[in-house]
């Protein structure tokens, strides 16, 4: 009797430790290219930001605002960067003046400071996107490669994705009245560019790539990096993979 409850007990660790290894390979799936991917084996775009590597410049900021004729007016971006500073007492300081577009510098004495780092954020061109959802002229839109765009023509700039958006990407154009955000410069990547920002960065913290293409620069820094996205209780199928992404970050 002892001797088959050990076999039993044996069995059924063995069938749980299965289960629970198939269980965790589907949801890393799912986590990591978010919704099923196009199988026609055309591209499905995702970005990478290693905040390791940023160093606050703003460059990226500028060079977006530029090429995508984003009002000058502050507090329309469709990319910014942040400044976390960590005090000694806990207490978290968050700083974006202008979006980051003139840099970045610690405005907290050193000796108060416990760690300070920079986060580039954007549109996360979600698979599954609230701001789509919303939208009720279908203005709002997944391309078939799996960016984020605004069609101006249908717009009706009632704000309602701005609203959904739960990483604050999108904003009302003050002089078109239409919603507007990253297009991860789609028009340039259709061309076989590299998008404004990314382009500019200094020290590669930017990268984009093809989620389908295994080989891409992107699903290798997948591969070599902790990556995590913002937010991943919401479950927007975001397809912008942050390394080095601390707990302070929302």
């Amino acid at each position: 009797m002892k001797s088959s409850r050990r076999s039993f007990i044996k069995r059924s660790a063995a069938a749980t430790g299965a289960i629970a290894i198939s269980g965790l390979i589907q949801p890393f799936n799912v986590l990591l290219f978010a919704s099923d991917p196009p199988n026609d084996g055309g591209p499905w775009w995702g970005v990478g930001i290693d905040i390791s590597k940023c160093i606050g410049c703003g460059l990226c900021a500028r060079a977006c605002k530029v090429e995508n004729h984003v009002p000058e007016e502050p507090f329309y971006f469709r990319t910014w960067v942040e400044q976390y500073t960590v005090l000694n007492d806990g207490t978290i300081k968050v700083e974006s003046p202008n979006g980051g577009i003139d840099g970045l510098n610690q405005s907290v004495a050193d000796e108060d400071v416990f760690k300070t780092f920079f986060v580039p954020k954007m549109c996360n061109h979600c698979a599954k996107s609230p701001c789509t959802q919303v939208c009720p002229v279908g203005a709002t839109f997944e391309s078939p490669d799996g960016v984020a765009l605004i069609d101006e023509k249908y717009c009706i700039g009632c704000s309602y994705c701005v609203q959904a958006c739960p990483y604050g990407c999108r904003y009302i154009h003050p002089e078109k009245k239409t919603a507007d955000k990253c297009t991860l410069c789609y028009h340039r990547i259709k061309d076989g560019l590299d998008p404004a920002c990314m382009e500019i960065c200094p020290t590669s913290a930017r990268i984009y790539g093809d989620l389908n293409d295994k080989e891409s620069d992107l699903v290798r820094y997948l591969k070599e990096n902790n990556t995590q996205v913002l937010k991943p209780h919401l479950n927007t199928g975001a397809k912008l993979f942050y390394n080095e992404l601390s707990a302070e970050v929302s």
